[in-house]
């Protein structure tokens, strides 16, 4: 079987070396995809586009001579530079050691697809604590092994099993070995008794016709792994997003909460193929909405958190049973909260809403750093702040400026261990 790659590499470039140099500078790229994306507009914050990563992650590892090597070099026309001394980029520039104030050092630019931009930001996030698995008739389906088979693809041959039962044959049907002829032989080529001579002349005859009778391998030695289809049972997931659209919420505040949703919609929605994302806003009434009303439709109100956390029981007690369902939930907000409504929040959160989560994410946007110092906690960050000490499992970030989103949400939704989820 031969397959050829007729796909047309991008901008008439190597996909094979753009992929090689993608990998090699990994941690380079992501560190300028994360900071590429946080000072974007919303409708292109996760686009892909131009990035720089310096010049030194896009160095070439080349062959170097051993210390003390002498080595003799003639280069035609030079008379003003010596083995060692360091050459001017063309036109100056702000390489190292170029012209210009100070030492300065090249950025390399490329461009990324959105393809690629969104694989390197979402390369290192996962939910946590996915655990629970069910079967249902939408269920994807897996291959698992079953045994051999005589006919199949050269690819899915089996060596060993083959090999085995080619020995079995040969034992059975008594067919001599390499080992064997060669030990005739050099009897032979030590035997002066002529009679002797004739006997093992006629036994490595026979051995050799023998041989040639019992192949090594056999077409009725060779098996192929059989494989069968089976349904595979997946973890069922649903993420709820709750957002603060309340007349508090500044401009400011909404677009913050919507860039830290936006990120969250499309990791879901990539990685993970039975997601559910369930979208709630609310001001001092709550309603599930979809996603072009989440991000896009203004609202204005009081506020009552307690109205959004009962919508999400609710719709949790309808469609998503705790026993076959990963439930998430993520909340934005400024932290403000209806004086008189903190005690229903927090026991909707201890009774209701926490007890079938898997992982429950709070982020509070607000005002800058030196305006905070002077303020008190919110009412909101406050309650949750004294339920997460008393054991209640809530992850709880602030975000002040669009460049934190993406920092607070990979700290968020990073990789780590089950004993981590609640830190």
């Amino acid at each position: 079987m031969h397959i050829v790659d007729r796909r047309l590499n991008p901008n008439s470039k190597s996909l094979e070396n753009r992929q090689r140099f993608l990998r090699r500078a990994k941690a380079q790229v992501q560190d300028a995809v994360r900071t590429a994306s946080g000072g974007r507009d919303m409708g292109k914050a996760l686009e892909g586009g131009e990035v720089s990563i310096p010049s030194d992650g896009v160095r070439e590892p080349r062959l170097r001579t051993v210390p003390g090597d002498v080595q003799d070099h003639i280069l035609p026309g030079n008379k003003t530079f010596s083995e060692g001394d360091v050459l001017p980029r063309p036109g100056g520039g702000g390489g190292r050691g170029g012209a210009g104030e100070g030492d300065g050092e090249d950025a390399f630019r490329f461009m990324l697809t959105r393809e690629e931009f969104l694989e390197m930001f979402l390369d290192d996030l996962e939910l946590p604590d996915m655990a629970k698995r069910r079967m249902a008739s939408v269920e994807r389906e897996g291959l698992r092994r079953a045994g051999y088979q005589t006919s199949g693809s050269p690819t899915s041959m089996s060596i060993g099993r083959t090999m085995q039962l080619a020995l079995v044959r040969r034992t059975a049907l008594k067919r001599p070995t390499s080992a064997n002829l060669a030990a005739l032989e050099a009897e032979l080529a030590e035997c002066k008794d002529e009679a002797r001579r004739k006997t093992l002349t006629a036994e490595i005859e026979a051995a050799k016709t023998r041989m040639r009778r019992i192949p090594y391998i056999d077409p009725i030695d060779v098996r192929y792994r059989r494989f069968e289809v089976e349904p595979r049972p997946v973890a069922r997931a649903v993420m709820f997003c709750l957002m603060d659209v309340s007349g508090s919420m500044t401009e400011h505040m909404k677009d913050l909460a919507k860039r830290f949703f936006l990120l969250l919609y499309v990791f879901l929605t990539r990685r993970y193929k039975q997601v559910d994302v369930v979208f709630i806003r609310h001001t001092d009434k709550a309603e599930e909405v979809d996603e072009d009303t989440f991000f896009r439709s203004p609202a204005s109100g009081g506020t009552l958190v307690s109205s959004a956390l009962a919508a999400m029981a609710r719709i949790v007690g309808e469609r998503y049973s705790p026993n076959d369902w990963n439930i998430y939930a993520a909340q934005a907000s400024d932290g403000d909260n209806a004086h008189g409504d903190g005690q229903v929040t927090a026991q909707l959160l201890t009774e209701a809403v926490l007890p079938v989560c898997q992982y429950f994410a709070y982020l509070e946007v607000g005002a800058t750093s030196h305006l905070r110092q002077s303020m008190p906690e919110s009412p909101l960050w406050t309650l949750y702040e004294r339920l997460q000490e008393e054991g209640a499992p809530l992850s709880m970030r602030r975000v002040e400026d669009r460049n934190e989103i993406f920092p607070v949400f990979r700290e968020l939704f990073r990789k780590r261990d089950a004993q981590q989820v609640a830190r």
